[in-house]
């Protein structure tokens, strides 16, 4: 007959514990959830108890399961985990995640999807209470993932699908904006931007050749520049869109600089964001260019970075978003739509067209 070693220990119950400490299972439950209703004598015998039994406390699954709610917001990335952290505007958007978090006693859970199959059925079992999605596409799967749970979620920056709510700026009056800036005085002006596609491929083509956009930031951004140009007069074929796989800005000095010492080197970089901006700055730089003078460039964001470099950039606050994202996930707030403002610096020709937006 085996030895009762060979078999696991049973776990320690809430019962257990009251039975040794001579008090009764509420006294307990109370000791660990509601300290305050409990003496310091009843309280140091549960203690006593439960150390003695090796009793852990109560079941944290069991006792969510009771609340109704788990007490963690799930952040769904749309990209490798360690872009949370990389990335400057991906840090700042989730640190206003996080001091709602924070401020409200509940965790966050960090759901980095690849495009993989098994992004679907990892995020419809996360075990969270809501959802924040960083921006994505319009087609990607996870969104109707995120739907059918039927938790609290909201998209930042879009898209507007599933009947998920958004938060953000308006993309397109922005891009409208900080394009009029970029393009003064221009006449072979550039778009400097994020992927059309979850493809992420390396696109260099003129307006009239730009296909479909599934990503809504990068379409949105595109609509507005190309409206700033055409507001000048200038005709759809003038204006190019270079397009990189992300956010990077090593690679917009790449694609920057090919560019910047090719045959039709463009005089206006309209970059859809600061680090790709940062990255036209030193290909300008490495190419031997004045800026504004020989190629103006602007940025997008406001980053830490933006003021050193004087870069003209569209301001917006992405911790707020991040927080407002989080408190409509939470059910706390209802979404909207967020402020930006035109900050004109030293890297475009002419101080004009300042736009703000709500």
């Amino acid at each position: 007959m085996p030895s009762t070693d060979d078999h696991p220990r049973r776990r320690p119950t809430m019962r257990d514990v009251a039975r040794a400490a001579g008090v009764s299972p509420m006294t307990v439950s109370y000791a660990y959830s509601r300290p305050g209703r409990v003496s310091a004598d009843a309280a140091a015998k549960v203690r006593a108890a439960a150390e003695q039994l090796g009793y852990p406390g109560p079941d944290p699954t069991a006792r969510s399961l009771r609340r109704g709610r788990v007490g963690s917001l799930g952040v769904v990335l749309g990209e490798r985990l360690t872009y949370a952290f990389d990335d400057p505007q991906a840090a700042r958007f989730l640190s206003g995640v996080a001091d709602v978090c924070a401020s409200e006693g509940v965790g966050l859970t960090l759901l980095p999807t690849t495009g993989a199959e098994t992004d679907v059925q990892r995020i419809a079992q996360a075990v969270v209470d809501g959802f924040v999605l960083w921006t994505t596409s319009d087609d990607d799967p996870v969104l109707d993932a995120v739907a059918g749970t039927g938790r609290p979620a909201v998209v930042h920056a879009g898209p507007a699908r599933a009947g998920l709510p958004v938060v953000g700026i308006d993309d397109t009056a922005a891009a409208t904006a900080i394009g009029r800036a970029a393009f003064a005085g221009a006449e072979r002006p550039l778009v400097l931007g994020f992927p059309v596609d979850r493809d992420r491929q390396r696109l260099l083509v003129p307006a009239p050749e730009v296909g479909p956009i599934a990503f809504p930031v990068t379409r949105h951004r595109w609509t507005g520049m190309l409206d700033a140009w055409a507001e000048g007069g200038g005709a759809p074929e003038e204006l190019r869109l270079a397009t990189c796989s992300g956010n990077d800005a090593a690679e917009g000095e790449e694609v920057a600089y090919a560019l910047l010492t090719g045959d039709d080197p463009p005089d206006a970089i309209a970059a859809m964001s600061d680090e790709l901006a940062l990255g036209a700055l030193r290909a300008a730089a490495r190419a031997g260019l004045t800026v504004p003078d020989a190629v103006a460039v602007t940025g997008w964001d406001d980053s830490d970075a933006a003021v050193p470099a004087g870069l003209t950039t569209v301001a917006q606050s992405l911790r707020e978003q991040g927080a407002h994202c989080a408190r409509v996930a939470l059910g706390g707030e209802v979404a909207g739509v967020e402020r930006w403002e035109v900050v004109v610096r030293s890297t475009t020709r002419a101080d004009q067209n300042r736009g703000t937006g709500a």
